[in-house]
């Protein structure tokens, strides 16, 4: 079994427009309300896959209660935790090219006395799981060391820890020995100081996060695939993606496939190709099913360490 937390968990407006002129009015094509966080959405792709997880997710407000009802609706196996605050509201814009424009809100803080209730929630439903999934921006006021105290207490249960975060969040849970973390191209050049420009960069990177304390890492790279590195070796990988929609909650498909994968090698690398790929596929942060996943579209194999990237990055 799969657990996730989401510290931050949010509701996901998506609006499909034709394009994007400010100070216009623009007219909608469609719109649609998903529940939404990182480690929600993995816990989301993983049910419509038939693999077991269960979510902890925190909520306040309205807006708390309206994803819970969502998550409810969609048969989601679930441990809620009341917070004071109020779940934030994410919109996304997205374009007929695949453009995407994003204005996601801060979140809500949480108490010490929440984020023990919290923590003991975890704790409380990992004892079935074989993966705890720490993911997602931090609310305003919360420890950066929040997901490096969860990495050292499961540690020492026996439990894989995986990472998905950004910034000092990042940092301080590399200190603490995840099992699996999984940054995008932006956040692996943030991590690391690093300008990433060719298939090698991403490698070099990579080998920098497993020097500091990570055991696997799982690079997504948007339309330029993924790179993972681990201790029995290093495979490139990428998805064709013939009509895209929307990149929102790809990352977190494709951490969810290689998790189901067996989170290890090439075969799981596929899984998460493949994953990630059927996600963009699908209107707003819609996780994908059996019926959207193709696997005959992903290449994997050792990386060409001189390939350019389409999108580069650098250090900011």
């Amino acid at each position: 079994m799969i657990l996730t937390l989401t510290l931050n968990p949010s509701l996901d407006r998506t609006i499909e427009i034709g394009s994007l002129d400010r100070g216009a009015v623009i007219r909608a094509a469609a719109a649609r309300l998903d529940p939404g966080g990182k480690g929600v959405n993995v816990s989301r792709a993983l049910l419509a896959n038939a693999v077991a997880s269960r979510a902890v997710v925190p909520f306040g407000g309205d807006e708390g209660r309206q994803l819970v009802r969502l998550l409810t609706l969609e048969g989601l196996d679930m441990v809620t935790v009341p917070v004071t605050g109020t779940t934030r509201s994410n919109v996304t814009l997205a374009e007929p090219d695949g453009t995407i424009t994003k204005i996601n809100e801060p979140g809500t803080a949480l108490s010490p006395g929440e984020l023990d209730t919290i923590a003991d929630t975890v704790l409380a439903a990992a004892h079935e799981a074989d993966w705890v999934v720490a993911s997602g921006s931090l609310p305003p006021e919360v420890p950066a060391d929040v997901y490096a105290r969860l990495c050292r207490r499961f540690a020492g249960a026996g439990i894989h820890v995986a990472v998905d975060t950004s910034g000092p969040a990042l940092a301080n849970a590399l200190a603490a020995g995840p099992a699996l973390v999984k940054p995008n191209l932006d956040e692996l050049a943030a991590a690391t100081g690093m300008p990433i420009r060719c298939v090698g960069d991403v490698v070099e990177a990579a080998g920098k996060l497993r020097a500091a304390g990570a055991r696997t890492v799982l690079a997504s790279l948007g339309a330029d695939g993924a790179v993972l590195v681990e201790d029995n070796g290093i495979w490139y990988g990428h998805a064709t993606v013939t009509e895209p929609r929307s990149s929102v909650g790809a990352g977190d498909a494709m951490l969810a496939g290689f998790l189901a994968g067996g989170a290890h090698g090439e075969r799981a690398l596929v899984e998460a190709l493949a994953w990630g790929a059927a996600a963009v596929c699908l209107p707003g942060s819609r996780m994908p099913g059996p019926g959207d996943i193709r696997r005959d579209g992903v290449r994997t194999g050792p990386p060409l360490l001189t390939r350019p990237l389409e999108s580069p990055a650098d250090p900011t």
